[in-house]
């Protein structure tokens, strides 16, 4: 005992405690048993129950006990994001799924649960950081974004890499890279600037966005399985993508430019499509009417000649009879426009009456014209 029951305990006379006074009971009846009769009661029972007292059939069922307690040991649990890999005396053995899983105690096995089903993001050239009061605020990293192009420009890229542990590799996750972070982020910034930098600034800027993400996924995806790091790149996207500040306005100037340039060529062009069919079109009809008018001359012209010779023909049979018939056919389409009234007195005289006004008789109109002298 730490102390001596003589004296009433450290407090003086039994009458006392540590507060003061002792217990008191109405009516002065029998006082409860103090604190030291207490603790001294407690260290004889617990002197009765150690081993030296216990016989053999005790000893057995503590050791049962200890034995059971330490087959339940190897129960663990697996969270819906994470997958087990149980260690055989340090040495990797096997991959389990979420869920109750079980192995050999320790120290004969061993079981780590890394997060290898969850999505991971890194990002490269800015910082995220929540602020109560603003909300999630962005932090520029010059010395990951600053990078030089092909052509000798330096441009700001900010971009986010998606990863994963690859399935069926998480023994390659956790034992062949010793910091999966920092190497995906490092192996990220590395592809990023080795694409760039076979790229000129211009097609960075504007319409190459998809090509320079697909390329850093495949550079990144090759880098990270010759490292053995069992590591999947599920994708890779691009944040941002200007100029540096000093000089962004000019770019800013250059990228109107060409966009005006664009547009003017879009515009030529529209027009263009609208007036070359339509030059097209009467191109085509001027050549049908020219083509129509030459088939008209050449049946005229072969019709006219069909005539005359059928004309000849018949000449060649009467020539009194064609001639004279040719002669007046003629004589009718040279005199059947004139002003001109013939007379033929004869031998006996006049055959109509001297004042007869002749020149106001109707003429006949030529063939081919109505009476009103429209054709």
């Amino acid at each position: 005992m730490p102390w001596s029951n003589q004296s009433g305990g450290p407090w003086g006379s039994g009458s006392r405690g540590p507060w003061g006074s002792g217990p008191q009971t109405p009516g002065g009846g029998p006082r409860p048993p103090d604190l030291e009769d207490l603790l001294r009661r407690s260290q004889d029972k617990l002197r009765d129950l150690m081993p030296g007292n216990l016989g053999g059939r005790g000893i057995a069922l503590i050791a049962l006990a200890a034995v059971v307690l330490w087959g339940f040991s190897g129960f663990f649990r697996v969270e819906p994001d994470e997958l087990g890999v149980v260690l055989r005396f340090g040495q990797f053995v096997r991959e389990v799924q979420p869920g109750l899983n079980y192995h050999l105690p320790y120290p004969i096995e061993s079981a780590l649960t890394p997060q290898a089903l969850r999505v991971n993001k890194a990002n490269i050239g800015f910082r995220e950081s929540d602020d109560m009061r603003r909300g999630t605020t962005l932090r520029d990293v010059p010395e990951e974004s600053l990078m030089l192009t092909g052509d000798e420009n330096i441009v700001d890229v900010d971009f986010s890499v998606l990863w994963k542990v690859k399935p069926n590799a998480v023994g390659d996750y956790l034992f062949n890279v010793q910091n999966p972070e920092g190497t995906v982020k490092a192996v990220a910034e590395s592809a990023m600037r080795q694409v760039i930098g076979r790229s000129n600034i211009q097609p960075i800027l504007t319409g190459a966005r998809q090509t320079i993400e697909t390329a850093v996924q495949e550079l990144m995806q090759s880098t990270l399985d010759t490292y053995g790091a069992g590591i999947v790149v599920q994708q890779v996207q691009l944040q941002k993508v200007d100029p540096p500040t000093q000089v962004i306005d000019a770019f800013r100037d250059v990228q109107a430019a060409r966009s005006d340039l664009e547009r003017a060529q879009n515009e030529a062009q529209t027009y263009a499509n609208k007036v070359v069919p339509e030059a097209r079109g009467r191109a085509a009809k001027i050549i049908q009417d020219a083509e129509a008018y030459r088939e008209q001359a050449v049946a005229d012209a072969k019709g006219q000649a069909s005539r005359f010779s059928q004309v000849y023909d018949q000449y060649k049979k009467a020539p009194d009879v064609t001639r004279q018939r040719i002669y007046l056919e003629t004589m009718e389409r040279v005199l059947g426009g004139a002003d001109k009234t013939i007379i033929d007195t004869g031998q006996g005289g006049p055959g109509v009456v001297p004042y007869l006004p002749l020149n106001e008789l109707p003429r006949q109109p030529p063939p081919g014209q109505k009476p009103g002298g429209t054709p």
